[in-house]
């Protein structure tokens, strides 16, 4: 008899993640890949690189979605649960830190925050209109500078005198480092400054009003940027805790729930499947909603979008 595992998928505009853990959360295959526009496809990537992962012994029995598209992908691997980001990381963090009090977020796209006590989420925060202060802000400014993105928290730390850098929007930021720099600063100056703008534009938007307590853990894709790191520890002056595994943990958590749940019996068969999404309006009453259909061999799997019963009455018909 194979042991049980659990499979976790975390899906957002920029990034999906996946893990497979056991009965005791322990990771057994994990992988993190670009979205690149397709969540179909990526999510395909995913769950082939896990399959070739997974030890042979394990058959997986629970599954959870979690992220932006976490409702089509949820649909489409047959899921037994699908829940929010801010949920799906609380649980995945508390697994390993249980005594933690701050999630600072930060991803490509967007960020979040999420104050704990007792284990229980008391408080969040989320940004998702402006991409300051994210991932692909600092990737941006990496390319305007001619650095890797990767060597941006090493560059950093070598600064003694950060430039101050207007980073509370982006096109003033990249104005403003353009000046910076035609002005003769130092490059790791310039790129210190960036990093501390980065924490700056997070505490100032996102954890505005927010009462932020130790034990502290940073996570998403900027938290492995070490200047980024120090610049909140100087700041907030308290210690960050960082986690190899940080840009996992909404997959992670999402796995662990699933636990909870009634078991399937997933298969990777869903690979060589062919899914397709479509959309159409619903014109019977003034809300004029979209409604997102998915299909599996012509054949409608689900459908949302609909904010009254007209709309699941037309989706009903055309089923």
């Amino acid at each position: 008899m194979k042991k049980k595992a659990y499979l976790g998928i975390d899906i957002g505009s920029i990034s999906t993640k996946g893990v497979i853990i056991d009965q005791e959360n322990q990771i057994l295959a994990s992988i993190y890949l670009w979205t690149k526009g397709n969540p179909l496809q990526a999510v395909k990537e995913v769950l082939k690189e896990l399959q070739s992962q997974m030890p042979k012994e394990y058959q997986i029995v629970g599954v959870g979605t979690t992220g932006s598209a976490r409702k089509l992908i949820g649909t489409i691997l047959g899921a037994n649960i699908i829940k929010n980001e801010i949920t799906a990381h609380a649980i995945g963090t508390l697994s390993k830190y249980p005594d933690i009090r701050t999630i600072i977020e930060i991803g490509g796209q967007d960020s979040k925050i999420i104050l704990i006590k007792d284990k229980i989420v008391i408080d969040y925060a989320m940004n998702t209109l402006c991409a300051a202060g994210t991932g692909a802000f600092l990737s941006s400014q990496a390319e305007r500078l001619d650095i890797p993105v990767e060597e941006f928290g090493s560059i950093a730390l070598k600064s003694k005198n950060p430039t101050p850098i207007a980073a509370r929007c982006t096109v003033f930021a990249e104005s403003d480092l353009v000046h910076k720099a035609q002005m003769g600063h130092k490059k790791e100056d310039i790129v210190a400054g960036l990093c501390k703008s980065v924490a700056m534009n997070y505490l100032n938007n996102v954890g505005k009003g927010k009462k932020i307590q130790a034990p502290i853990i940073f996570q998403g894709g900027v938290s492995k940027n070490i200047g980024v790191v120090k610049a909140f520890e100087n700041i907030l002056g308290e210690k960050i805790i960082t986690d190899e595994n940080g840009h996992l943990m909404g997959a992670l958590g999402v796995a662990i729930l699933s636990k909870k749940e009634p078991e399937i019996n997933f298969t990777f068969h869903i690979i060589e499947d062919h899914f397709k999404t479509t959309s159409t309006n619903c014109s019977g009453c003034p809300n004029n909603c979209e409604i997102i259909c998915v299909k599996k061999d012509n054949k409608l799997l689900d459908s949302w979008g609909n904010r009254c019963e007209i709309g699941k009455n037309l989706v009903t018909k055309k089923r």
